[in-house]
């Protein structure tokens, strides 16, 4: 393995979050009946003629320019010719030598990626893509296992011209690990722009991997191979694994390898041919004579520049800056941007961000993870999470009663100040209150009064024990500790 070096480039599919398709005003809805959102466009009936989605566009746009892109003035619709049962078309409306948006990059972090637990600085690499481009999807080839021994296979076409973004990467990756990294981070500011919402178990995120191996130190490429049906992240990375393994044995055997594309059998674990990969001019491209070529002017891109949202790396970086926040802990809480702006409100709220954090990671999400939700159903509103951590640090109620108010609000909805006034939870700082228990704890316990003066400290515990026991657990422990030393002493 030391004498060979794996180069990687991806194809990610993407599709984009609008409400109708990119040519037609089909609905885009997941889950419907089978052919009931089409038309003549997406049907492809003689005469049908296409209209471009204003929406698709500026998300591809979006989508562009957050990864670093240069926006085209001038692109161009082109005709992609290959017969399949599920493109009615018999062609697919792509971008081949005019597209969209052209040379960016992305950065990806250590081998770890952001949910590593070591606070070492991560190792950046750029990747660079080689384009965006806009595309409309096929329908979806529905094939219905066996029936005495014929297999039966349907059509759906309600996919069927549903906007796509293409975004090919350079073949600038090296390993598995950084293929992993790198879609992982392209999901992630998918998200954050909200121009998808990158469920590869729908297909809305799907993604292919061109890979050859080269002796280590070679300039020129080895015989590149496309490799499909790698619809989970793990399964990209066994895949390309798997791949780079197959290639370098075959070599070192002295044989050849042939330009292919090849499947990633999930059961065998291994990859297997599929058909000789095909060459650019065998889809015999040409321009979409029904669609005007696309002009985006200086002040349309500079508009939807303008409506971008803080992305992800900048998002961590802040929250360390201004919050204090460790790196991990910062990565955790931007995972999704609904769970960086959760934990922000949370924050304002209390007026305390690592407090807020700790709950938010810990206590919330372990909470959510256990029920299989996400940070969008959560019954727990900021807000109330955010007074929550702020009744602890005013010394209302105890970091243990804490964990009790947020399971009732877990369950109901409430506010934490109803929860404790219903349930008479409020943390007891009163020290003539506490006097008359500390008094009584004592006075009932003479063996372990004599243990402690005779110097045994740790006999304290049983005291406060007995205490928190006796309130419920709503003393306020700086006080009972500082009472009982008091009266003990």
């Amino acid at each position: 393995m030391a004498e060979w070096e794996a180069v990687i480039g991806l194809e990610v599919h993407v599709q984009l979050q609008t409400r109708s398709k990119i040519f037609c005003a089909c609905s885009t809805r997941f889950g419907d009946p089978p052919n009931t959102n089409v038309c003549p466009v997406c049907l492809g009936l003689p005469g049908a003629l296409p209209v471009l989605n204003q929406a698709a566009v500026e998300m591809a746009m979006k989508a562009a320019l957050a990864l670093n892109c240069r926006i085209n003035r001038f692109s161009r619709l082109a005709r992609k010719n290959y017969f399949y049962p599920d493109l009615p078309k018999g062609y697919q409306i792509s971008q081949y030598e005019q597209p969209l948006a052209e040379h960016g990059y992305l950065m990806v972090e250590g081998p770890a990626g952001p949910n590593r637990a070591s606070e070492t600085p991560a190792v950046q690499k750029r990747i660079g893509l080689t384009r965006v481009h806009l595309e409309d999807d096929a329908g979806k080839s529905i094939h219905d296992g066996f029936a005495d021994s014929a297999r039966n296979s349907y059509v759906d076409l309600n996919r069927s011209g549903t906007p796509l973004i293409e975004i090919v990467s350079d073949p600038d990756i090296r390993s598995p690990q950084e293929a992993y990294d790198y879609l992982t981070r392209l999901k992630e500011i998918m998200l954050f722009l909200g121009v998808s919402d990158c469920n590869m178990e729908e297909g809305s995120l799907r993604c292919d991997a061109n890979v050859s191996v080269r002796p280590r130190g070679a300039e020129r490429f080895g015989v590149k191979i496309e490799v499909k049906n790698l619809n989970s992240f793990r399964f990209l990375k066994q895949a390309l694994e798997y791949e780079i393994d197959r290639q370098i044995a075959a070599l070192e055997d002295g044989g050849t390898l042939t330009q292919e594309t090849r499947l990633w059998n999930t059961d065998e674990q291994r990859t297997l041919g599929m058909r000789t990969k095909e060459f650019a001019h065998d889809y015999r491209y040409f321009p979409e004579p029904d669609l005007m070529p696309l002009i985006v002017s200086e002040e349309w891109e500079e508009r939807v520049r303008a409506g971008l949202p803080e992305l992800p790396e900048a998002r961590r970086e802040r929250f360390r800056a201004q919050y204090g926040l460790r790196e991990y802990d910062a990565g955790v809480l931007t995972v999704s941007r609904p769970l960086a702006d959760y934990y922000e409100e949370v924050a304002g709220v209390c007026g305390d961000p690592r407090a807020a954090a700790n709950w938010v990671q810990g206590d919330l999400l372990g909470a959510l993870n256990a029920a299989g939700k996400d940070i969008t159903e959560s019954t727990v509103s900021a807000q109330h999470l955010g007074e929550l951590v702020r009744l602890i640090g005013e010394g209302a109620i105890s970091g243990k009663i804490a964990k009790t108010v947020f399971e009732k609000m877990l369950a109901g909805g409430q506010t934490p100040q109803e929860i404790i006034a219903a349930e008479g939870l409020a943390q007891i700082s009163d020290a003539s209150a506490l006097e008359k228990v500390v008094a009584e704890v004592i006075a009932a316990s003479p063996k372990q009064v004599e243990q402690f003066r005779a110097g045994k400290q740790e006999v304290l515990r049983y005291f406060v024990g007995q205490i928190m026991k006796a309130t419920r657990g709503r003393a306020n422990p700086a006080l009972v500790n500082q009472l009982l030393k008091k009266h003990l002493v």
